[in-house]
């Protein structure tokens, strides 16, 4: 009996089934350390999320997921980023246009019009007696110019002041105080002179003399300074607007080639040709480089269209047309200051020199879209010689004692006056400086609108692409379930 039960114990018996031990069966010893071992490296595995997130980013699900989130991610950073930037150009060009080139206007306007003002007088003033109407009007008709362009000039606006430094705007703000200041105390002393003149008082020369040197020495300069600046504002971004937007276009490309080698893998992968999804994005993102391609190439011409055949020349005319006013003054003064001339007539010789050589420089290096013609420039270049030349007779007059004869060929109204050279002259820059302004606008407006929807187009584009990746890789990311 007890051999039986000796017997029998040497099955291993549970809930009614008879386990034997497998002669091949490792030990019960080792089982159970395994099993150890494995609920260690779980319960590690289950503790530490970085863990587990590397051991399944290396499995097929995993990478997918990672390609994915990066694809879907880079769509929607690069659409901001080209969006971002490419309206940050349009918001320039459409400043230029709107706020910065009107105040560069309106400062060329302003120093233009004292030096005609300062002009006018000097030439009523030698005509001697009760002024003509004509002198009178063109006067008062350049000092209330002056006066309105002063005020446009001195606006200003938030953009404006951001690109503005601190010691620029300070400078700005000094020269607008000037000219408030020093154009009313101006007029006064013209006035005084003027009545002084009619009642034959010799002191209005010397009210006239100090009229115009405050002119000269401290309302023109103000002036000058003023239109520099705002001529700088105007091809300070001009030079950053004509070149391509390079961080832009890296980006788009990037993003092509991670959406290649994503349709490569994904071949390689999953045996199939291509992805529906992958290939979406892929075809939105090459439009929109496209897109940014054609337009901002087209931008980047008009802006430098506009900088060489716009904003050059007319600085220079416009330069030029400041040096006649300058010349102008200078002529009037001789007759004023009779015992100054020397200076004077050297003051006019070095200036007529100067716009000479502005005006061959715009000849030589305006563009092949330039909108000064020939016949412009020949009839400034013309003219000026022709001025030249009746002032030499002027001063002729004015060495052999015939001053009334002088006085004559400078502010009469013959053909053969130094008055009419001059009013010709400026009329011919005038209207260089209108045509040139004109081109600059249409050349900034033609940037303006190539690029205006290429922003929001990209961006629409690029998160349509982060959508059709998304849609694209997710079933073939259920496929490993």
């Amino acid at each position: 009996m007890t051999g039986d039960v000796s017997h029998m114990r040497t099955a291993l018996t549970r809930a009614g089934r008879t386990i034997r031990p497998s002669p091949t069966a490792p030990p019960i010893r080792q089982v159970l350390s395994d099993r150890r071992s494995l609920g260690t490296s779980t319960r590690a595995r289950a503790q530490s999320p970085l863990t587990t997130l590397r051991h399944y980013a290396v499995t097929s699900p995993g990478k997918l997921i990672l390609i994915l989130v990066v694809l879907a991610v880079s769509c929607v950073a690069t659409g901001l980023y080209a969006s971002t930037t490419l309206e940050d150009r349009t918001q320039t060009l459409r400043l230029m246009i709107d706020r910065t080139e009107p105040l560069a206007e309106a400062s060329q306007v302003l120093y233009s019009s004292l030096s005609i003002a300062d002009a006018s007088a000097n030439s009523a003033f030698i005509s001697g007696g009760l002024e003509s109407p004509e002198l009178r009007t063109r006067y008062a008709d350049a000092l209330a110019t002056a006066s309105s362009s002063l005020i446009i000039a001195a606006g200003s606006s938030e953009e404006i002041e951001k690109t503005t430094s601190a010691a620029a705007a300070r400078e700005i703000d000094s020269d607008l105080n000037t000219l408030a200041i020093s154009i009313p105390v101006y007029s006064g002393l013209v006035e005084v002179a003027r009545t002084n003149n009619r009642l034959g008082n010799p002191v209005g020369s010397a009210y006239l003399g100090e009229a115009s040197t405050m002119m000269q020495e401290e309302i023109l300069p103000a002036a000058q300074r003023l239109y520099q600046r705002r001529s700088m504002a105007i091809a300070d971004p001009q030079s950053a607007l004509t070149r391509p937007p390079w961080g832009v276009y890296i980006a788009l490309l990037a993003l092509i080639v991670g959406l290649v080698a994503t349709s490569r893998y994904l071949v390689k992968r999953t045996r199939r040709r291509f992805n529906v999804g992958v290939l979406s994005a892929l075809i939105a993102v090459v439009v929109g480089t496209v897109w940014l391609l054609i337009s901002g190439l087209m931008s980047v011409a008009a802006t430098n269209n506009a900088r060489v055949d716009g904003a050059a020349p007319l600085r220079e005319l416009t330069s030029a047309r400041i040096l006649t006013q300058q010349a102008r003054s200078a002529e009037t003064l001789s007759l004023v200051r009779r015992g100054d001339q020397e200076d004077q007539d050297r003051t006019f010789t070095d200036t007529t020199a100067a716009i000479e050589r502005l005006i061959d420089r715009v000849e030589q290096e305006r563009g092949d879209s330039s909108v000064v013609t020939d016949a412009q420039l020949y009839n400034a270049n013309y003219v000026l010689d022709r001025w030249r030349e009746v002032d030499a007779q002027v001063r002729q007059e004015m060495a052999a004692g015939d001053f009334a004869r002088a006085r004559t060929m400078t502010v009469g109204d013959g053909r053969n006056t130094t008055a009419q050279a001059y009013r010709d002259l400026d009329r011919a820059l005038v209207d260089s400086i209108t045509t040139t302004r004109l081109a600059f606008r249409d050349d900034i407006n033609t940037a303006q609108r190539v690029l205006g929807f290429t922003g929001a187009g990209i961006l629409g584009l690029t998160l349509f692409a982060a959508a059709a990746v998304v849609i694209g890789l997710i079933p073939r990311i259920r496929e490993y379930r």
